[in-house]
């Protein structure tokens, strides 16, 4: 049986780094640059690729917290506080992305066989284990009870959760994504959900479960490993593992085929934005 974290070994790794330069691009952008990865690396016409990226103050809410009974209320709070909204086209609960959040994704070819759920989890807390290996400190995959979009494959140290995972399927590619909280407040992102769903549910009764959330549950790395980490460092980790698991590792942009391809997702990941967001 093949281990999970063997996805992790690719005879050719493409990074593409957009951990400065996505600074300056709404985050619609890089769910749009994932839809076209997948379809691309699903296709065969690009090798493996993992992707870096980082944006400035954003929200960012799943389908289901736009059912909340007063979600305008939420929003109007979060842009208030200088925060762009958006809705991802991929399953969870609201995430808070910022400069001290570093979000990887991983992008595989299905080929013959499928590669289920939990593998492709299995995937990413493997390479994140091997990016801090050398820290005295163990890190779970669990569910963590109070943390925002919580699940069963979120990441924590000593119960404080760090990091979690989503994964998005297209067209025979998976791309497996993850936010890493380097540094800053994780409490104070947290205490910034709990606030938005006390604004959007007021005490209503809902349809669906929403996490009430314990700001004290969440962290970043720099504050669990007591060490000032930033997103240069994190990346240099990042990009020593995935060399260590390939034979050839190169760091690219987008191909010419690419390029035609993101248009269309981009458009169609901003209309579902803007169709759900005005409803």
């Amino acid at each position: 049986m093949v281990k999970s974290h063997e996805l992790l070994v690719q005879d050719h790794w493409r990074v593409i780094d957009q951990s400065s330069s996505g600074l300056y691009n709404r985050a619609l952008q890089s769910f749009g640059m994932d839809d076209t990865l997948c379809a691309s690396v699903g296709k065969g016409l690009s090798p493996a690729t993992a992707r870096a990226w980082v944006h400035q103050n954003t929200i960012v809410l799943g389908i289901q917290d736009t059912k909340l009974p007063f979600l305008q209320e939420g929003v109007d709070f979060l842009r208030e506080n200088g925060y762009d909204v958006i809705v991802r086209n991929s399953g969870g609960l609201a995430v808070v992305l910022d400069e001290g959040v570093l979000n990887l994704s991983l992008v595989f070819p299905e080929e013959v066989k499928r590669i289920d759920i939990n593998r492709g989890y299995d995937a990413m807390w493997e390479l994140v284990k091997e990016m801090f290996r050398d820290f005295d400190q163990v890190i779970e995959a669990r569910e963590i009870v109070g943390s925002y979009c919580p699940g069963s494959y979120d990441l924590s140290i000593d119960g404080k959760k760090l990091a979690g995972i989503s994964q998005r399927r297209i067209r025979g590619g998976v791309a497996v994504q993850i936010y890493l909280c380097v540094n800053g407040s994780g409490s104070e992102r947290a205490s910034l959900i709990k606030t938005f769903y006390d604004r959007s549910i007021k005490g209503a009764e809902t349809k669906h479960i929403y996490p009430k959330i314990v700001p004290d549950v969440m962290s970043s790395l720099s504050e669990l490993l007591s060490t000032q980490l930033t997103i240069a460092d994190v990346m240099m980790r990042f990009l020593k593992v995935l060399q260590n698991k390939s034979d050839r590792l190169t760091m690219e942009s987008l191909s010419t085929e690419e390029v035609l391809l993101f248009p269309d997702y981009l458009e169609r990941v901003i209309e579902r934005n803007d169709k759900v967001l005005e409803h």
